[in-house]
C-alpha cells in the first residue's frame, strides 16, 4: 500500500521508517513528508533515497496510510485533509487523543475497539503506553482503584534539540536551550507546561489517557513527570492500589510474564532490574522491582521501563496499522 510518514526527518519519523522496514510492513509506495522548508531533502527508507515532499503534495498523492509525528498543530490542520482523500491517519501528537470520537489505541490493550470507519486514530503519550500495558494486564485479574506514578523521562521525548542541548552542556558549549534549566547532571520536575491545578500537561495526559484506554473511569491516576539526562527510554515508579483482592508479588510477576509485549526482569539479589540502557532499541515494556507496599496492605510497588521512541511512539503506531491490516480495514 501507499504509506506516508509525516515528520519523516524527525526522531520519531526516523524510527517509523526503521520499524516499517524491520516489521516488513507491506509498502508499495513510500512518501517522506516534511515541512515546506525541508522539501527535497534526502530521506532513506529500505536502503533507497527519497526526496521529502510537502504535506499538500502528500495529500495529492492520496496515500492509503499516513503515520503522523509532526506536532499537534500540524495534525489538527492536516489529518482531516488526509482522511478526506480516503487515507487512514495514525497520529502521534496529543491533538486527537481526548476527542471522544477518536480511538486512542494500544493494540495489546484495546485494539479491538477500532472500527473500519475510523480514519483518524490517536497514538497515546509515550509514558501512558508503557503504564497501561502493565495496568491492563493486572486490572483484568485484580481490579485497580488508584495509581500513583512518578516518571523519569528521557530527553529524547523532547526531540533533537533536547539531545543537542545535553550534548552541548556536556562539552561546555553555550548553545540553544529547549529546557528552562540545565539538564546535564540534573533532574527537572517539569514535562510540558503547568496547568491551573498545579500539574503539568504531561502529568494530566497520563491521568486522562489511562482512563480512556482502560475504558474504566473508576481508575484514579496521579502523576509526577520528571525529565532526566538519559537517552535510552522512559522509566516509571508506580504504586498500584487494588479495590479488594491484592495479588502477591509472585502472582504479579506470573501475570505480567504471560502478557504480550511485557518482559519481567526482577532479580534484585543479582542487581537485575529494568534500566533505560537495556530498553533502548527494543519494543518490550520491561517491569521489575515488584514488591508489596509496606505502607498500604492494598498496594503493590513496581518499576517500568520502555524505549519511548519505539513502543512509546513509532512501534505502537505501526502495531496499530498492523491491527487495521489484520482486520481488513487497510487494503
Amino acid at each position: 500500500m501507499k504509506v506516508a510518514v509525516v515528520g519523516a526527518t524527525g526522531m520519531v519519523g526516523e524510527q517509523m521508517r526503521k520499524i516499517l522496514a524491520e516489521r516488513r510492513f507491506p509498502v508499495s509506495e513510500f512518501f517522506a513528508v516534511a515541512s515546506d522548508a525541508s522539501e527535497g531533502l534526502p530521506v532513506l527508507f529500505r536502503g533507497k533515497e527519497y526526496k521529502a515532499m510537502t504535506l499538500q503534495q502528500a495529500v495529492d498523492a492520496q496515500p492509503d496510510l499516513a503515520l503522523f509525528s509532526a506536532g499537534g498543530d500540524v495534525s489538527k490542520e492536516w489529518a482531516p485533509r488526509f482522511a478526506a482523500v480516503g487515507c487512514t491517519v495514525i497520529d502521534n501528537s496529543s491533538a486527537w487523543r481526548m476527542d471522544p470520537e477518536i480511538p486512542l489505541i494500544v493494540p495489546e490493550v484495546n485494539g479491538a475497539v477500532v472500527r473500519s470507519s475510523d480514519k483518524i486514530i490517536a497514538n497515546p503519550n509515550c509514558s501512558t503506553i508503557q503504564l497501561v500495558m502493565v495496568l491492563n494486564a493486572l486490572h483484568k485479574q485484580w481490579p485497580i482503584q488508584r495509581v500513583i506514578v512518578s516518571t523519569y523521562q528521557s530527553i529524547t521525548g523532547t526531540g533533537m534539540r533536547a539531545v543537542q542541548q545535553l550534548a552541548d552542556e556536556r562539552q561546555g558549549i553555550e548553545g540553544p536551550k529547549i529546557y528552562p534549566h540545565t539538564i546535564d547532571l540534573n533532574c527537572i520536575p517539569q514535562c510540558d507546561v503547568f496547568l491551573e491545578n498545579g500539574y503539568t500537561k504531561e502529568e494530566m495526559k497520563l491521568t486522562h489517557e489511562t482512563v480512556k484506554i482502560l475504558g474504566d473511569p473508576s481508575v484514579k491516576v496521579s502523576a509526577t513527570a520528571v525529565r532526566v539526562p538519559v537517552q535510552g527510554g522512559h522509566s516509571e515508579s508506580v504504586n498500584i492500589e487494588f479495590v479488594q483482592e491484592v495479588p502477591t508479588p509472585e502472582e504479579v510477576k506470573a501475570c505480567l510474564a504471560q502478557s504480550p509485549g511485557i518482559a519481567v526482569i526482577d532479580n534484585p539479589s543479582k542487581s537485575e532490574y529494568p534500566m533505560p540502557l537495556q530498553a533502548q532499541n527494543k519494543d518490550e515494556v520491561f517491569v521489575g522491582r515488584i514488591r508489596k507496599d509496606v505502607s498500604s496492605p492494598k498496594s503493590i510497588q513496581l518499576w517500568i521501563v520502555s524505549d519511548n521512541l519505539r513502543k512509546g511512539a513509532a512501534t505502537n503506531a505501526i502495531q496499530i496499522a498492523e491491527t487495521l491490516l489484520a482486520a481488513g480495514f487497510l487494503k
